[in-house]
């Protein structure tokens, strides 16, 4: 943009760039949440030299400077790799965010085997017995079946693997 002479002065683009740098370090996107911090974090006021600018000022900097804000982060890449600040390690980090699979039914821990381990063996013994009182009164109840009986054991075997 060209000066006009008129209003405020512009801000220092080295000041902007630290603005938009401790924004993106501490995971503040919004310019408005930028700006409030401008006014409420004395780091940030330490680090601008007591400016503040508004959120206005922060989103036009950001829209209007791109591809430098770019360059400077290439740059400090590349120095950091002259410096040999990078080890051999490799880190992936990407913005994935995954849906929690951790109900009571996929949650494994000592305990939680060790209750679960007895229940189905309760639910075993109660299914035996339950099949020796059909035999006995000749009732047939569709409550016990050998598949129930198959897959109880099934999971108990699951759980002790799982156990050790």
């Amino acid at each position: 943009m060209i000066a006009t002479g008129k209003g405020r002065p512009g801000y220092h683009p080295a000041v902007m760039l630290k603005l938009y740098i401790y924004g993106y370090l501490n995971r503040i996107q919004s310019s408005r949440r930028i700006e409030k911090e401008s006014h409420r974090n004395v780091e940030l006021m330490c680090l601008l030299t007591r400016l503040s600018p508004d959120f206005k000022t922060i989103a036009d900097f950001r829209k209007n400077n791109g591809k430098g804000i770019k360059a400077v982060c290439r740059q400090f890449v590349q120095m950091c790799r002259k410096m040999n600040m990078f080890a051999d390690s490799l880190f992936v980090i990407d913005g994935s965010k995954f849906e929690a699979v951790n109900s009571k039914d996929n949650n494994y821990i000592p305990s939680n085997v060790k209750y679960r381990i007895n229940r189905i063996e309760e639910n075993i013994a109660e299914y035996l017995s339950d099949m020796d009182t059909q035999d006995k009164t000749e009732k047939s109840d569709n409550k016990a079946t050998p598949s129930k009986l198959e897959w109880l054991q099934k999971r108990l075997a699951e759980l002790r693997v799982i156990e050790e």
